[in-house]
């Protein structure tokens, strides 16, 4: 306990809770902070002044990260037996039809991302309720539902990722690894925020943003200007 008092007491002593960062100054002092015995996700998250239950206020979108998030992204893709070698070709962990499809029905989603052939959507309609309350259920609106298997296996792969308001008005997510040099960190939280600041006309207004906050897994949570990011 006294070895973990003392790392609190270090983290504490980089930063005030209380003040207002820009993201550069939040980013040096993450990198000075103790490090745990693993290589810790670097985490956005954006408290949204919105009506979560008014469709034409949902925050959606994809984004993707110029430096990837770190994480070995496991896909799978459903289609027919006549892409599936395209799609293991194109680095897809999982790939089918029949035997994949009732494989999830039974509960197992050990992925990442599922992508969808387009031909294939009506028969993975019954995973809803499986895939849908984890965010897994491909999604024309998120570029999953496709039928350019290998560009869109290449992009997840590569950093795309997917941000979604939660019922609370929250966005929440990963944007790197606290091992990422910092300029490489600054770029990947730039690209996503413009992408959520994009993706709805009500984020123009300064007042819907109440918090941005940055954080390590394990590190203090670091409050962000918002009007940095505003154009």
């Amino acid at each position: 306990m006294s070895g973990l008092s003392k790392k609190r007491k270090a983290t504490t002593g980089l930063y005030d809770r209380n003040k207002t960062y820009l993201l550069e100054e939040a980013l040096d002092i993450l990198k000075k902070t103790p490090k745990a015995k693993f290589d810790e996700t670097v985490e956005l998250s954006i408290n949204l002044s919105l009506n979560t239950k008014d469709t034409s206020q949902v925050i959606r979108g994809t984004a993707i990260l110029p430096h990837g998030t770190g994480k070995n992204i496991r896909t799978l893709v459903f289609c027919k037996q006549e892409d599936e070698q395209k799609a293991k070709d194109a680095g897809a962990d999982f790939a089918g039809s029949d035997e994949l499809i009732n494989k999830v029905a039974g509960g197992w989603c050990d992925f990442d991302v599922a992508i969808a052939t387009t031909n294939i959507m009506r028969e993975i309609a019954k995973l809803g309720r499986v895939l849908g309350p984890r965010g897994l259920m491909p999604n024309p609106k998120t570029g999953t539902v496709t039928d350019d298997i290998a560009k869109t296996i290449k992009d997840v792969k590569a950093g795309k990722m997917e941000f979604k308001m939660d019922k609370q008005g929250g966005i929440h997510a990963g944007v790197g690894k606290i091992s990422f040099p910092k300029d490489a960190l600054s770029e990947n939280i730039k690209q996503l925020i413009n992408a959520i600041f994009s993706s709805n006309p009500s984020l123009n207004k300064p007042q819907i943003v109440k918090s941005m906050v940055l954080a390590t897994t394990m590190g203090p949570g670091l409050k962000l200007d918002p009007t940095e990011f505003r154009k």
